[in-house]
């Protein structure tokens, strides 16, 4: 090398000096350049500057040889020291070959270069600014450098450039998000811990509001706040409790619709903390947000539900969670139900989707239905979000709906979450009607199943959807779906329910969706009373477990007359005489035992017309006209079973066709189970319920048809208890005689009843006695079809 010429204005000592391995002589050199440099800017010749610095970075700081870049670095250090203020001028020239030094492979030369940059920034001081991105981006790899030596240098250089930035309003926020957002998804510790100490500083500075870049780098914050060292996540953690107090004192300003899908992952999270911190964020954001919250919802609720079902080693989590979904399900309101849905973003098909096609259909899958399974956000928008200028804000209710009808149908979730899913139905049923009977077809199904779910709580709020339903006025307008066509009608009501003559009306199919006796309910509720009979039909557990609870809870959901009087109406034509049997056993017992009927119980007591005038005659005669007719609708059904039959009579006290059935009793096949019936019978007319009849035998005279059918019950029984019980309640009937007064005729007259007018007692024991042929035929079938099966086995 022709030091004389290649390397002027140096000397051919300092280049010498500089190349030299030990550390001393080119700290010698190093002050040989300084003082040269020094002469040049008291001559301001710029051009000999620019020209040493080119030489110590080209030639020493770039070598190949290790020694003359070590040489390079200290003589740069040099220069800047000597340049001063003016260092500025010459930063690019000065920093960019020392930065390359960051990525020599000998760590004492990675020394020496971070010490020759933190000279030159010490030098600059605010003029490096400009230069910012790139020394961070060199930082950011010291942070995490395996030599201790190099990362307690990069260390003093860190806190020297965190200093200037503190104390600088120059400081280009935009410029840098881009390479923060870029460097936060490290996985280095080191380099994590650099990144956060780094936010906690922007964040102090009132200058510099990180805040509306907050949507850039919140995915990388929750993903370091997941690190091993606790260190690292609790720094994380106080720069994410940092911004969420700076949300609260400016919620004006915060970008919470960038956010939000950002909070939805995370609060999905296997890390206990991160998902216990995404969920109070959560809180905050619907809390502080309000309604631009909503078009999120269906994420909100993929994230929220299951935690709902938590044990108490995730009780924090479990009860903010709550608190988020109680706050969400208040934003939904009635105007939601009214606002133009072309405004909507995403649209409502035409037709609701099938339970097969909805239950195939892509839905919880780790994140939110609107939102992308990467969850990196440095590059992608993971909502499809409205612009927030669009004013009201719309609900999602398909996604929304979506996301509850996957979770009812996943049975791995818990209780809590069933119920919460529930809640949210009937709030939606209530708050949004019109829109919601779009979907009941597709959650109809589910909401029937529901009914099978091991808890009491799940079916109660399950109940109280379907009670919704069933009654709500928008069900009766809409005229959509399943409900308009015979085919579509078949698919949903599975019961063999032949159609009357009458029914086929002008009205179409639409008059065999609603019972001609409940006109108060929407076309829902017969299909419901339908299709819950075909539950207890086909789990026949169902309805010995649970049948008689759910029956009494929709009687104080829905009005109990219509309840009996479809479900009775349904029956009649029901073909599994078995069954028919059966549910009208059940009904009878909830009829004659259940304080949620005793309203409907004493509209039953007494079927006769009144006598009064007037107004109030008009008005006792049309309710008198309606019990007579529940009497025979009834009736007509509970002769699928001959003791409930009887049994209704007596409540009705019909006692003169409860004897002329019981004189039927000696034609009709006496089994175990029948006599276990009227023991039954016996058993509750010692009960409350019946006090009036019992009262009614002191009246022998006036109730002689009571007297015998209980005689006629007596006669079927064996010498049981139930036959000693009986017994001994008729031999305290008084003698009639013993009962005379001399005012017997006004004491009688209260007891004295008349059969119900407007009633053919004759038709209706027609009725009783085809019903039982079938009975008597279909049983004779079974006993035949039991006996081939013996004889094939016996062959």
């Amino acid at each position: 090398m022709n030091a004389e010429r290649d390397l002027a204005p140096l000397a051919p000592s300092v280049v010498r000096a500089l190349n030299d391995k030990l550390y001393e002589k080119r700290k010698v050199a190093a002050l040989e350049i300084e003082k040269l440099v020094r002469e040049f800017v008291a001559q301001n010749n710029t051009s000999q500057i620019k020209h040493v610095i080119q030489i110590l970075s080209q030639e020493f700081a770039l070598s190949q040889h290790p020694h003359s870049r070590k040489g390079g670095l200290i003589g740069l250090a040099a220069c800047s020291i000597a340049l001063g203020k003016d260092s500025g001028l010459y930063l690019k020239e000065l920093i960019e070959p020392v930065l390359t030094c960051f990525n020599d492979a000998d760590s004492r030369l990675r020394y020496y270069a971070c010490e020759a940059l933190y000279n030159i920034v010490k030098v600059a001081r605010g003029s490096v600014l400009p230069h910012f991105n790139v020394l961070f981006d060199g930082l950011s790899k010291l942070a995490a450098d395996p030599d201790p030596n190099v990362k307690s240098g990069s260390e003093l250089l860190d806190r020297l450039l965190k200093d200037i930035v503190t104390e600088s309003n120059q400081f280009d926020l935009v410029g840098f998000i881009p390479l923060l957002r870029e460097r936060i998804y490290s996985n280095n510790q080191y380099a994590r811990q650099f990144i956060i100490s780094w936010i906690l500083v922007l964040e102090s500075v009132p200058d510099i509001n990180l805040l509306d870049y907050l949507p850039e780098i919140l995915d990388g914050l929750f993903q370091i706040l997941g690190d091993n060292s606790k260190e690292i996540r609790k720094m994380c953690e106080v720069a994410l409790g940092e911004f969420l107090k700076e949300i609260k004192k400016n919620p004006s300003s915060v970008k919470f619709a960038e956010m939000a899908n950002i909070l939805v992952i995370h609060c999905q999270a296997s890390d206990d903390l991160i998902q216990l911190t995404a969920m109070c964020w959560m809180r905050e954001f619907i809390q502080l947000a309000g309604r631009v919250m909503l078009p999120y919802s269906s994420g909100i609720l993929t994230a929220v539900l299951p935690c709902l079902s938590y044990d108490d080693r995730k009780k924090n989590i479990k009860e903010v969670a709550n608190v988020c979904n109680q706050s969400l399900m208040k934003l939904v309101i009635p105007e939601d139900d009214d606002m133009d849905e072309a405004k909507q973003s995403m649209t409502l098909p035409a037709e609701p989707a099938s339970e097969e096609s909805l239950s195939k259909s892509e839905a919880v899958s780790g994140g939110s239905l609107d939102a992308s399974s990467d969850s990196n956000f440095s590059n992608t928008s993971v909502f499809t979000v409205t612009s927030s200028e669009r004013i009201p804000v719309t609900l999602n209710l398909d996604g929304i709906v979506q996301v509850l009808d996957c979770h009812l149908h996943d049975t791995s979730i818990g209780m809590m979450t069933r119920i919460a899913v529930l809640k949210w139905l009937y709030h939606l049923y209530i708050k949004t009607p019109r829109k919601m009977f779009r979907h009941t077809d597709s959650l109809f199904p589910i909401l029937l199943r529901t009914l099978s779910d091991e808890s009491d709580e799940v079916i109660l709020k399950d109940l109280e959807v379907l009670a919704e339903i069933a009654s709500s006025p928008a069900g009766q307008t809409e005229g959509h779906g399943p409900s308009d066509g015979p085919d579509a009608r078949s698919s949903q009501v599975e019961l063999h329910v032949p159609v009357k003559a009458s029914q086929l009306s002008s009205s179409g199919t639409k008059g065999m969706e609603c019972s001609p006796s409940t006109p108060t309910m929407n076309s829902y509720f017969y299909k419901f009373m339908i299709n819950l009979l075909k539950r207890f039909s086909s789990e026949r557990k169902l309805l010995e477990t649970r049948g008689a609870f759910i029956i009494r809870q929709l009687c104080l959901l829905l009005n109990a007359e219509n309840i009996f009087h479809s479900m009775a109406d349904i029956l009649l034509r029901e073909e599994d005489l078995k069954f028919a049997s059966t549910m009208v056993h059940t009904l009878n017992t909830i009829l004659l035992t259940s304080s949620e009927l005793f309203q409907l119980r004493n509209q039953l007591k007494d079927l006769k017309t009144p006598k009064e005038e007037g107004h109030f005659h008009l008005l006792s005669t049309w309710i008198a006209e309606e019990s007579r007719n529940l009497f025979c609708c009834l009736y007509r059904s509970w002769c699928h079973n001959p003791v409930t039959t009887v049994s209704l009579c007596f409540l009705t006290q019909n006692y003169k066709h409860a004897y002329d059935l019981i004189q039927k009793f000696g034609d009709l096949e006496v089994t175990v189970d029948f006599l276990t019936e009227v023991d039954k019978l016996v058993q509750l007319i010692e009960c409350p319920i019946f006090t009036y009849l019992r009262l009614q035998l002191l009246d022998v005279k006036n109730n002689p048809y009571l007297i015998k059918a209980l005689y006629g019950l007596l006669m079927l029984l064996p010498q049981s208890s139930a036959f000693q019980l009986l017994s001994h309640r008729l031999q305290c009937v008084p003698n009639p005689e013993l009962m005379q007064t001399a005012d017997g005729t006004k004491s009688s007259a209260g007891f004295k009843r008349s059969a119900a007018s407007n009633i053919d007692y004759t038709e209706l024991l027609q009725h009783f006695e085809k019903v039982q042929n079938k009975h008597l035929e279909a049983r004779h079938q079974r006993a035949g079809r039991g006996e081939q099966l013996e004889r094939r086995v016996v062959l």
